[in-house]
């Protein structure tokens, strides 16, 4: 946890993880408030006939847990800070329900200038493998 209100506060190097066991009802809700009820997320017979084999969870669900850790690595923090977004975003391999996901979050630079942080963001499955990775941005007010 780190205390502070401005950028300087935030060292380069700070880290945050997150895991979760990605489960039926997080698809469910995922493509329910979405409306992304594609058949990969949501209908199992017809993944059966895919190179998948099973149902695979929504980027955008991985993509909110990445959320959740660029919101720990700042516990503590009482600046005022937004997102400014995530670039990069690539989903390398898939996540199937039942798989526990790792998000490793690292501040890798500071944009004083526009007061700014940059960070990696690795996501992992329970075996180790790399599943999604982008860089995030975010902005002190």
């Amino acid at each position: 946890m780190i205390q502070g209100t401005t950028i300087e506060d935030i060292p380069v190097g700070l880290k945050a993880q997150f895991s979760k066991t990605v489960g039926e009802s997080d698809v469910y809700l995922c493509a329910g408030i979405t409306g992304d009820l594609d058949p990969n997320h949501v209908d199992e017979e017809y993944c059966k006939s895919t190179p998948f084999g099973h149902r695979i969870a929504h980027g955008a669900l991985i993509v909110g847990y990445m959320s959740t850790a660029s919101t720990l690595v700042l516990q503590g923090f009482s600046g005022p800070v937004v997102s400014l977004g995530y670039d990069r975003i690539r989903f390398v391999k898939p996540v199937l329900i039942g798989d526990t996901v790792t998000v490793n979050y690292e501040i890798v630079e500071r944009d004083l200038d526009r007061q700014r942080t940059i960070a990696t963001v690795e996501v992992t499955n329970q075996r180790g493998e790399t599943v999604a990775v982008a860089t995030h941005l975010q902005k002190v007010l």
